[in-house]
């Protein structure tokens, strides 16, 4: 699914059978999925899928179960019940990933080493040697635009510069699925765009995206598809269109700030300091000269009117609470 108009993707190949690519419909499923950590609960039956070529954006809130998901997927942790999926094969306990790029929140690399020994060294981890590791490493460095500083230490780079390595570390053996970890945390906005950008390429070339991240912005303006997961299930999946349909509605929130206090007018709601008026409307164009005669008629000036469309942050809020989630 393209929504972006970035352009056609081809599928990388890495000698899959023509019986995979019939099974493969499903980049990572995750089936009924259950584990707990003594008597705590971090994943309670989860289900979803990543389609082939897509990108998915993961989300909750803290402790909802995203880090123990991610960590299953990749071996890290066994689920006590249930199965995970990758490019129609049931993945194993541990091993069997090396269709699988994994890049991780936490800055993973060697920083006494310069920026070319690191991704020697990890492209040796994902088994490459010889021409196909130098050409990787060449092609990392141009791709993360770092090509002049890879003679220098990674201890001398900027956070956004680290993170455009971490990531070329997690994806030198041309993985055909990729999970990233929150890959923003800590970057100016030119890196993030730098980083989006380096993804897009990836995403091209035929890379299954799974993306879990906080910056409800970069689900929206990023991915294809969003799963929102809570108390360790998956409790809302799909593009941000259908979820606002299911869960917040199409109308838009109208915001009228009065020069005066507001008057007390029926339709609207209105602010704790009586400075605002609220309505939800479902055309705009045709409803908002009818709000502000009435509350010209009913003794308020306004001042100021914003409108805000349904949002992914409206539904998130709508789908887990506002609390506070420690």
């Amino acid at each position: 699914m393209d929504t972006t108009g970035k352009g056609s993707r081809v599928i990388m190949g890495r000698g899959i059978s023509t019986r995979d690519q019939a099974d493969s419909d499903f980049a990572v499923r995750i089936l009924d999925v259950a584990k707990r950590f003594g008597t705590t609960t971090a994943l309670d039956h989860a289900g979803f899928e990543l389609r082939r070529g897509e990108r998915l954006a993961l989300l909750g809130p803290n402790g909802a179960g995203k880090t123990t998901l991610v960590r299953c997927i990749c071996g890290l942790a066994v689920p006590d019940s249930g199965s995970i999926e990758m490019l129609g094969r049931p993945l194993p306990p541990s091993g069997g990933r090396h269709e699988l790029g994994f890049v991780p929140q936490e800055i993973a690399l060697y920083p006494d080493l310069t920026a070319r020994e690191n991704l020697d060294a990890f492209g040796r981890f994902h088994g490459l040697s010889g021409d196909d590791l130098r050409r990787a490493v060449d092609w990392a460095l141009e791709w993360t635009g770092l090509a002049d500083r890879a003679r220098d230490l990674t201890k001398t780079f900027s956070s956004g510069m680290k993170r455009r390595v971490n990531i070329a570390c997690g994806v030198l053996h041309r993985p055909l699925v990729l999970l990233l970890d929150e890959p923003t945390v800590g970057v100016d906005p030119q890196s993030r765009d730098r980083i989006f950008l380096m993804l897009d390429e990836l995403w091209r070339r035929g890379t299954s995206i799974l993306l879990t991240t906080h910056q409800l912005e970069e689900a929206e303006q990023q991915c294809d598809r969003i799963v929102i997961i809570d108390h360790g299930r998956a409790i809302a999946e799909g593009t941000l269109a259908e979820l606002i349909a299911s869960t917040v509605g199409a109308d838009r929130r109208v915001v009228f700030t009065l020069a005066e206090d507001c008057p007390d007018l029926t339709g609207f709601s209105i602010s704790d300091d009586r400075r605002q008026l609220v309505a939800e409307v479902e055309d705009v164009s045709l409803e908002l000269p009818g709000l502000l005669t009435r509350i010209r008629e009913g003794g308020g000036r306004v001042s100021d009117l914003d409108v805000h469309p349904p949002s992914l942050h409206s539904v998130f809020i709508h789908l887990t609470g506002r609390e506070l989630r420690e």
